[in-house]
């Protein structure tokens, strides 16, 4: 059983320092992510990723608890209801909260064979980056790349997002345009670029090959660097030109999926 530490002060150091990261959508001075909801708790202990601490309102304290059961080195910290409410952004809220430390990845997991790497170019929304780690953990992505001027993977709208897929798929964050292009060039894999017009059909495209698909911000959509290196592939649609960012990485890792499980080559 988790040992139980009641808080009552707002001035707790474990307290300040969640709601200064919420605040700023940054990991705790510790290097903690937030994961808020009961999925994300009970995802992190089946990811088996390291936990500093659960946080539980005390109306939920008994069930959080229950859940801990079999880890008796975590810690279950129990809070009032207002003092959790101070901890959160989200306008309603479930008491628990768990601190997650994000796991340290390399190039090698991020393109292991055969690569289906996602990258992220721009995209600001966090909502929009969880959802894509989601479809890419869902559909058989090796890993992901987000580069500068993405939205930040581990602030929690982007946790909650990816429902506990950031636990476990592979992601490398803050990386510049021109070193994911040397990464691709050392892993010799493609690019596809996500692309409303032009370019090849979605279920045209070659995704049993080891491959990487760039996926652009949502209002100007992929950069000229990654664009000029890449294969546009588009998804062709009836009434609309485009699809949002998380809609159109969905279809086409789905694509990648169905035709890489068709051939036994799924990742």
């Amino acid at each position: 059983m988790a040992s139980i530490r009641p808080l009552t002060s707002e001035q707790n150091p474990l307290i300040k320092d969640v709601r200064r990261a919420n605040l700023r959508g940054s990991l705790t001075e510790h290097g903690y992510c937030l994961a808020e909801t009961f999925h994300l708790l009970d995802e992190a202990l089946r990811s088996e990723v390291e936990i500093g601490a659960v946080i539980a309102a005390n109306p939920v304290a008994r069930e959080v608890e229950e859940r801990l059961r079999n880890y008796p080195d975590l810690t279950l910290a129990t809070v009032s209801d207002s003092l959790f409410d101070h901890l959160t952004t989200t306008e309603t809220n479930q008491g628990v909260l768990t601190l997650v430390k994000p796991p340290e990845w390399t190039e090698a997991d991020v393109f292991r064979a055969p690569a289906m790497t996602v990258v992220l170019d721009g995209v600001q929304d966090p909502g929009n980056v969880g959802t894509i780690l989601r479809a890419a953990e869902a559909f058989g992505a090796t890993g992901a790349v987000l580069l500068k001027g993405c939205a930040y993977a581990y602030q929690p709208k982007a946790v909650r997002a990816s429902a506990g897929s950031l636990f476990r798929l592979p992601v490398l964050a803050g990386v510049a345009a021109d070193e994911a292009l040397a990464m691709l060039s050392r892993q010799n894999v493609p690019l596809y670029a996500a692309m409303p017009a032009g370019g090849l059909d979605v279920w045209t495209a070659d995704w049993k090959q080891p491959v990487a698909v760039v996926i652009g911000s949502e209002g100007q959509g992929v950069s000229q660097a990654l664009a000029a290196t890449a294969t546009a592939v588009r998804i062709p649609t009836h009434g609309v030109e485009s699809l949002n960012a998380a809609l159109a990485a969905g279809v086409m890792l789905y694509e990648a999926f169905r035709q890489r499980s068709l051939t036994g080559g799924s990742a």
